[in-house]
Formats: C-alpha cells, structure tokens, sequence
C-alpha cells in the first residue's frame, strides 16, 4: 500500500511541475483554481496599463495569461512560455484568436533558459515554478538578462512551511526559505519588496523584484 501511495503522490508531484497527457487535463484545472489569487496578486503587481511586453514564465493551465491579456497594453505583446509541449499546445487552442492576431506568442522555454532577448520584457511572472529549479541563482540571472531596466518581476511562491506539510511535495519539490528566494534575487542585481496572500488552504509570498539601478 506504501508502495502504491508513493507512486501516486510521486506521479501528481510531476504533473505539478510538467503537466502532461491525460492526467495533465485534470491538473490544468487544478492548477488554475488553486493558484488563481497567486496569479491575480502577481499579475497586479507586476503590470500596469503601460506595459508593452510582458510575460508569464511556466504558465501551466494559463490562467496567467489570460489575465495579462486583460491588464497589459492592447498594443503590446504578451509572452507565454512553457516547458510542457501539452500545456503550449492546449494554449494555442484555448488562446487561437489572440495567437493569430499577434497578440500572444507561445514558446518554449525554462527560466533557466528563456527564449527572449536581452532587455524585453517590461513586467514578468512567475508563480509556482521555483520549486522545480535545481539552480536558483541562474534562473535569477536569466531572468534579470530579460527584463528591461525599469522592469517589474513578480515571482509568486507558497509558504514552504505549509507547503512541506502537503503529502506530495517530498517527491521531486524543492521548498526553500523565503529569505533564500530573495536573496538569490538579489544576488542578480533586484531590489525585492516581499508581499503576503493570507489565502488558503495554502498562504503565498509574492516577491516583487525591481532592478536595482531604477
């Protein structure tokens, strides 16, 4: 019976972080329900009317995007990326018309390696992605080299301390310290105002990173 738990827990644990086949059409729900405060938080403190360019890095169900579509420039552009060909490929059907128009661009990519130039994106988010990256200073480097100057990012995470109570998280998550989190965003050259979402079942801490130049 162990056995069989730990299978279970272990496959949700990677649906989670690589959202994929049929199970993947379940977990895109889940993710969307469970992480739509996180994301409205992010996506408010990050973007502003102005922003010609922004992104949501690791988008899953896409939520998120749905949301920057609604807040950011209606001229601009709004980056979708993804390292779960399913969840890219259910964008470009959920999103077609906005795909089409040029409005959206879907890519792959990783926040360990993100399909941008230097110096793109006026805000970015990403909520829920760093527990699955084993180098946390060069996910932070790779997204400070994309953010313009007097860009905004807003990097969206469970509290650990409650997330390390969750049956799944001991298989293939790596819960860090808040404090840990901001201090490889500063490493990287950000400035980071921490905020709180009191939500449950599970509270979020929403860092929001500033280049430290402006």
């Amino acid at each position: 019976m162990n056995g069989l738990r730990s299978r279970v827990l272990s496959a949700l644990a990677g649906q989670l972080g690589h959202p994929h086949g049929l199970l993947g059409k379940g977990v895109v729900r889940i993710l969307n329900r469970g992480n739509a405060r996180a994301i409205a938080g992010a996506v408010d403190a990050a973007v502003d009317g102005g922003a010609q360019a922004v992104a949501d890095i690791g988008f899953g169900g896409g939520a998120g995007l749905s949301m920057l579509l609604e807040q950011a420039d209606p001229a601009g552009v709004v980056h979708g990326i993804e390292l779960s060909a399913d969840m890219l490929a259910r964008a470009r059907k959920v999103f077609a018309r906005e795909v089409n128009g040029g409005r959206l661009q879907l890519t792959e990519g990783s926040l360990t390696d993100l399909p941008l130039p230097d110096a793109t994106l006026d805000a970015a988010i990403t909520v829920n992605t760093v527990y699955f990256v084993p180098d946390l200073d060069a996910a932070c480097a790779e997204l400070a080299r994309v953010l313009r100057p007097n860009g905004r990012l807003v990097v969206g995470i469970g509290d650990p301390d409650v997330m390390a109570k969750a049956p799944f998280t001991p298989y293939g998550f790596i819960l860090r310290p808040v404090g840990e989190v901001v201090a490889a965003l500063e490493r990287a050259g950000f400035h980071v105002e921490q905020r709180k979402l009191d939500q449950q079942p599970i509270p979020h801490h929403l860092l929001v990173a500033r280049p430290s130049a402006t």
